[in-house]
């Protein structure tokens, strides 16, 4: 390069630091593979911690994230939800009391306790492979299985995985949700339906046929959704026969 590209190329350099660096765990580059994470999962990853670190942003957006991972909103959503269910992200909810105001927050724990786990079963096997002077072999991934699901036991996302029918019926109702809301629904609402499903067990069914119930009601908002599927399983609600028995007989005074 002559000198003009050398100032070009400087400058270049001098104006990305100024903008700020993220640090990225090494082993998350190196073993996202190994954790049985694609390669847009773990730049998912690597996006939420670099917006936490250079731009201050604790809980980015869906939109904030389309912009930076040129995807679609259904398939970052639907990402970020089998990472929370998988055990790799959790969020934290608080309130500021002197604002008036609940926000939210990503919490990384379980993919650095996921993380370690894989690394010290690595370095187990290089100390067992020094002292037997034999060659590292594939029993170190074994052992950070074990060890992972000892994680997963006490983490986020705990309990067993789901077969990829369950998979596809949340991300089908994430898209019925949205069309309803008229609107890209958060992670944390996202969330929310992975919980109906995955920890209250409630079938694809009633959960669409409480959201209907909002509609009518004219009060589309989750907790209204909840609260409708709370009060159908203290009354032993499961299907779409039941919730007509359940409404005719709420309409007739609980006869």
């Amino acid at each position: 390069m002559d000198g003009k590209e050398w100032n070009a190329w400087g400058r270049g350099v001098s104006y990305g630091l100024q903008n700020g660096m993220a640090v990225i765990p090494y082993a998350l580059l190196k073993y996202y593979r190994k954790l049985n994470l694609s390669g847009s999962e773990a730049m998912l990853l690597i996006h939420l911690l670099s917006f936490r670190q250079v731009e201050g942003i604790d809980f980015p957006s869906l939109e904030e994230l389309q912009a930076v991972t040129g995807r679609s909103i259904s398939v970052i959503a639907g990402e970020l939800q089998k990472l929370m269910k998988e055990g790799y992200l959790s969020i934290d909810g608080d309130n500021d009391e002197l604002r008036d105001i609940h926000y939210e927050r990503y919490n990384f724990s379980g993919l650095y306790d996921k993380l370690g786990a894989y690394l010290a079963g690595l370095a187990q096997e290089d100390s067992q492979n020094k002292l037997q002077g034999s060659s590292p072999s594939s029993r170190a991934e074994h052992r950070y299985s074990g060890a992972a699901e000892r994680v997963d036991s006490f983490g986020p996302g705990s309990g067993p995985s789901s077969a990829a029918g369950p998979e596809e019926e949340v991300r089908s109702l994430f898209s019925i949700f949205e069309k309803e809301f008229g609107r890209p629904l958060s992670p944390m609402e996202c969330e929310t339906i992975s919980g109906w499903v995955d920890q209250d067990r409630y079938p694809e069914e009633l959960i669409l046929l409480a959201l209907k119930e909002s509609v009518f009601a004219g009060k589309v908002h989750f907790r209204y959704i909840d609260r409708i599927l709370l009060e159908w399983a203290r009354n032993r609600v499961k299907n779409a026969q039941d919730v007509k028995n359940y409404t005719q007989r709420f309409r007739n005074g609980g006869r």
